[in-house]
């Protein structure tokens, strides 16, 4: 259940923290007062929008945080499924901060997750009925998704396995319908993809063979440049008159007549013979580098000509030879299963007969599952309504199987309804008044919540277009939700206020020339107050205080049985 909510900077909320307890928490206040804030908030935590524009103070950060304790096996073992861990005291906390810079920064348990993350946790733990909520039973294609919701797992599996098998329907259909070609578009498609192949073939491609070709060809491109300037060296260095290798020759003969007279130079005519050694084995191996350089003008045209080639390959089938060998493998698959266009088809066409009737016999389990879980749901719905004072209520869904696949299965279905003696039943969206849907979508959210374990349920405004001894049903009915769930509900109804186990007040005051909404809870002595204001509008009188009291009272004695 929800211990706490912390809401800091957003709206006219400067920074609250309230703690609600078990059973039925009611939300009271003013118009105005900010009751839509709190919800707003709590919506906020649950993974909706956290926009810029609801800071209170653009300089500070907004933050929202809501504390769980779960106390229940199977919710404990929801979460565990999805790595969230409530820890040695059972307590999740979640928490979403805004800040200045408009960047929201969501938390579980102070690890950061993504905001499906944490709607997928907060899904778990809570179910927020927002205001006008009910409106979505208007939607027909919403039935089946409450419905499916009520079904819980064995639905969902099902519907999983319906939703895989369809998209494999579906590939295999598209590639159907893609790859059909009459005769005269086959033989077009093989003939150019037989031009392809034998262009590709005839060039005898060899792997690497285009970079070895690009150095060669740069090569002859610049030889003459090459040329030039390696003769400038072999010049310099040689041993003509005036180049290096004469002069370091001369100088070794002069060292050497040098030895006689002083025997110390032995070392250094050595290394001066050494040098001459490597500069007369340099000058020999450029001399036969610049031999090479002399290329053969037809060798260099059909250099040029294979490597035109080659790069005109790459333009139309790929950026290396080793992507057209791929392509011109392709090619020849696509070639043969032309070749065999007929039995391609006819496999395909099996292929999506198969599947379709697999898919067909998943879709008719789904639709078997659905309507035993609607024939259930009806029923609990349809009590669940008597309780809430529709006397001569009639609840049921209607099925109809749709002529084509989806992904959701072949239902097509919708909430069926008569409220009179008399009356046929007709769609729900058709007929329902603001009143009416409000109450069935109460009873559908209290059918849901048992089913699905779900520990707190917020209801903001259920109570719209009802009064009177129905309002006194709906306040019955909050309260045996609240016997076995958490309920925390906003109203403006005397009738649900005095059935509060726990009552709130949200309030609006000035507090430094600057207007703040506050949360407390309320007295015994308050709530009755409270109650009096509800019933009695701006003044509060004697009269109203005792009847206030008295339905307080009437309550507290509803609530024992």
């Amino acid at each position: 259940m929800l211990l706490n909510m912390h809401i800091k900077n957003i709206a006219l909320i400067d920074d609250i923290d309230v703690s609600f307890n078990e059973g039925l928490n009611i939300l009271t206040g003013e118009t105005g007062a900010g009751k839509s804030i709190i919800i707003g908030s709590l919506g906020i935590c649950l993974g909706g929008k956290f926009q810029k524009e609801l800071l209170r103070d653009e300089e500070k950060d907004g933050l929202v945080e809501l504390l769980f304790s779960v106390d229940n096996d199977r919710i404990k073992n929801m979460l565990l499924s999805i790595d969230v861990d409530p820890g040695e005291e059972d307590e999740i906390l979640i928490s979403r901060r805004l800040n200045q810079a408009g960047k929201t920064i969501n938390r579980i348990n102070d690890n950061t997750v993504t905001v499906g993350k944490l709607k997928e946790v907060a899904g778990i733990l809570i179910d927020l009925h927002a205001q006008h909520e009910q409106q979505t039973l208007l939607k027909k294609d919403k039935h089946l998704v409450i419905l499916d919701r009520f079904g819980g797992k064995n639905i969902e599996e099902l519907k999983s396995q319906v939703n895989v098998c369809y998209k494999e329907y579906i590939q295999i259909k598209d590639k159907l319908e893609k790859d059909s070609i009459d005769e005269a578009e086959k033989n077009k498609q093989m003939d150019f993809l037989k031009y392809q192949i034998n262009e590709i073939k005839s060039a005898n491609l060899i792997s690497g063979e285009d970079e070895e070709l690009e150095i060669a060809y740069r090569k002859a491109v610049n030889s003459k440049d090459i040329l030039s300037t390696a003769d400038g060296i072999y010049q310099s260095t040689g041993y003509e008159v005036g180049g290096t290798g004469d002069a370091v020759g001369r100088a070794l003969q002069q060292l050497g007549r040098l030895i006689d007279l002083d025997p110390d130079l032995v070392n250094l005519h050595e290394t001066l013979g050494d040098i001459d050694g490597m500069l007369n084995d340099f000058n020999r191996e450029l001399s036969a580098y610049m031999k090479s350089l002399e290329f053969d003008g037809q060798e260099f045209a059909a250099l040029e000509q294979r490597l035109d080639l080659i790069n005109s390959l790459k333009a139309k089938y790929g950026n290396s030879i080793e992507t057209i060998m791929n392509t011109c493998d392709e090619y020849e698959k696509e070639y043969n299963k032309l070749l065999s266009y007929e039995e391609y088809i006819d496999s395909l066409n099996i292929e999506l007969n198969n599947k379709g009737k697999i898919l067909t016999e998943l879709s008719d389990k789904l639709t078997k599952a659905r309507m035993e879980a609607g024939n259930k749901l009806s029923e609990l719905i349809k009590a669940s309504l008597q309780e809430l004072n529709f006397l001569t209520v009639e609840f049921d869904m209607k099925f109809e199987k749709l002529d084509h696949f989806t992904a959701n299965g072949m239902d097509d279905a919708c909430f069926m309804i008569s409220t009179n003696v008399g009356e046929p039943m007709r769609p729900l969206y058709e007929v329902a008044s603001g009143g009416e849907l409000s109450r069935v979508m109460l009873a559908i959210k209290s059918c849901l919540a048992y089913e699905d374990d779900t520990p707190t349920l917020v209801f903001d405004e259920i109570d719209v277009g009802i009064s009177g001894r129905t309002a006194q049903k709906v306040a019955e009915k909050m309260s045996l939700i609240g016997k076995s769930h958490q309920v925390i509900c906003i109203t403006h109804l005397p009738q649900i206020a005095a059935m509060a186990d726990s009552h709130y007040s949200i309030e609006k005051n000035v507090e430094n020339s600057k207007t703040i909404t506050n949360i407390r809870i309320l007295s015994r002595e308050e709530q009755i107050g409270e109650i009096a204001r509800l019933l009695g509008g701006a003044e509060i009188t004697d009269a109203t205080i005792v009847s206030a009291t008295e339905m307080k009272g009437l309550a507290d004695k509803a609530k024992l049985y």
